[in-house]
C-alpha cells in the first residue's frame, strides 16, 4: 500500500507502467466494485451513470483548461479524432511527427480517398513545416520516447499562419499543468495518467471549427435529450460538443469520473516536480540524458528478464524499454532499476 497526495494506492512496488496503464487510487476501483456488485444483483439503472458522465467532461475540461461545454465524451482517442478527421475538408494537408502514436494518425490517413495528405517529418522539424500545411495533428508528450513539445511554441507558429492544432494529451494530462483553450482540438485517454478505467476518451474543441466535425458515431446518447430521442426520425442531435457523444461505456466512466474528480483537488505543479525528480534521479544514476518528460526510454531490452525478476513492470516500445513514472512512485522504483540493470549486462544506455 503506498499513500500519495492523499489517496492510497495498492500499487506494488516496481510499477513503471502508467504509460501503458495507469493504477487508479483505492476509492476509484471501490466504486467500480460497488457498481459492479449492484448491477450482479440487478440493482443498477442506466440513467444513473449521467451524472458521471456529466462530472468527468467538466474534470477533463479543467484539467487541459477548456471551458466544459467544448468536451465531447467518447470511448477512445482513435473514435475521437476519426470525427475530426472525417469532417476536414477534401485536400487537406495534415502534419506529423514521425513514430506518432497511430490513433492520431490513422484516422487522417484512411481519408486519403478524398485528397487528404499526412505528411510525415523529424519532431526536430516540426514547427518549421508547420506553415506548409492545413493542420497538425501531434502527441503533446511523445508515447514512445516521452518527447514534450512546448505548446507555446506550436500555438505561436500555428497562429501566425493560421494552421489548425490537433493536441492529443494522452501522456499529459494527469501529470503535467495545461491550459489548452486555444488549441483547435484537444484529445485525451483516461486509462494512462489520469488513472481510470479504459473505454474513457474526450475531445475538446474550439467553437469556430466545431461545425468541421462529421458525428459519423451519432446515436441516442448525443441527442436533445437522450432519455426522449431514443426512436425514430428526424435527426434531432444536441447542440454543440454534445452531439458529438458516443453512447458511453457506464463502468469506465463512473470510474473517470471518481478519479478526475480527485486530480481536480491535486497540486498539479507538484505533481509533475514528483514525476520529473524520480526520472531525473534514475537517469542521472545511469548518466544518461536528462529526460523531457516522466516518460524514460532506455536501449536496454537486453536487461527486459532481469528487471522483471526484480519486479519492475515496464513496456518494450518502439525498440527500446519504456519506463513511466507517475505521484503514486517513490524513489524505491528508482531503486529497483538500478540496481537490475547494474546486475544485467553492461551495454551501453542512451
Amino acid at each position: 500500500m503506498r499513500e500519495a497526495f492523499g489517496a492510497s494506492f495498492g500499487v506494488e512496488p516496481g510499477y513503471l507502467n502508467t504509460a501503458g496503464i495507469g493504477v487508479p487510487p483505492d476509492f476509484v476501483a471501490e466504486s467500480l466494485h460497488a457498481a459492479i456488485t449492484r448491477w450482479s444483483e440487478g440493482r443498477i439503472s442506466a440513467a444513473e451513470f449521467d451524472e458521471p458522465v456529466a462530472r468527468a467532461k467538466e474534470g477533463f475540461a479543467e484539467l487541459v483548461g477548456v471551458p466544459r461545454e467544448r468536451v465531447t465524451a467518447g470511448s477512445s482517442v482513435s473514435q475521437l479524432v476519426g470525427m475530426v478527421a472525417a469532417g476536414v475538408a477534401a485536400g487537406t494537408s495534415v502534419l506529423v511527427v514521425e513514430r506518432e502514436f497511430t490513433s492520431v494518425t490513422f484516422p487522417f490517413a484512411v481519408q486519403r480517398d478524398r485528397g487528404v495528405r499526412v505528411t510525415e517529418v523529424p519532431p526536430d522539424r516540426l514547427l518549421e513545416a508547420v506553415p506548409e500545411h492545413d493542420v497538425v495533428a501531434v502527441s503533446l508528450v511523445q508515447s514512445a520516447d516521452g518527447r514534450v513539445f512546448r505548446p507555446e511554441e506550436l500555438r505561436a507558429v500555428a497562429e501566425r499562419h493560421g494552421v489548425r492544432v490537433l493536441l492529443d494529451v494522452s501522456q499529459a494530462a494527469g501529470w503535467m499543468p495545461l491550459e489548452l483553450e486555444w488549441a483547435d482540438w484537444v484529445v485525451g485517454c483516461g486509462y494512462k495518467w489520469l488513472m481510470a478505467p479504459r473505454g474513457a476518451a474526450w475531445l475538446a474543441t474550439r467553437p469556430e471549427v466545431l461545425e468541421l466535425q462529421r458525428a459519423h458515431g451519432a446515436n441516442w446518447y448525443a441527442g436533445q435529450d437522450p432519455w426522449s430521442n431514443l426512436y425514430g426520425l428526424p435527426l434531432r442531435l444536441a447542440e454543440g460538443a454534445g452531439a458529438f457523444d458516443a453512447s458511453p461505456d457506464w463502468f469506465a466512466q463512473l470510474g473517470a469520473a471518481a478519479a478526475l474528480d480527485w486530480l481536480r483537488t491535486v497540486d498539479l505543479p507538484a505533481v509533475r516536480e514528483h514525476c520529473m525528480e524520480l526520472a531525473g534521479t534514475l537517469c542521472a544514476e545511469l548518466e544518461v540524458p536528462s529526460p523531457d518528460s516522466p516518460i524514460v526510454a532506455l536501449d536496454a531490452t537486453h536487461a527486459s528478464a532481469e528487471l522483471s525478476a526484480a519486479g519492475v513492470c515496464c513496456t518494450a516500445r518502439d525498440g527500446r524499454l519504456r519506463l513511466a513514472f507517475h505521484l503514486y512512485n517513490t524513489e524505491d522504483d528508482v531503486r529497483l532499476v538500478s540496481e537490475a540493470l547494474r546486475r544485467s549486462s553492461s551495454a551501453p544506455l542512451r
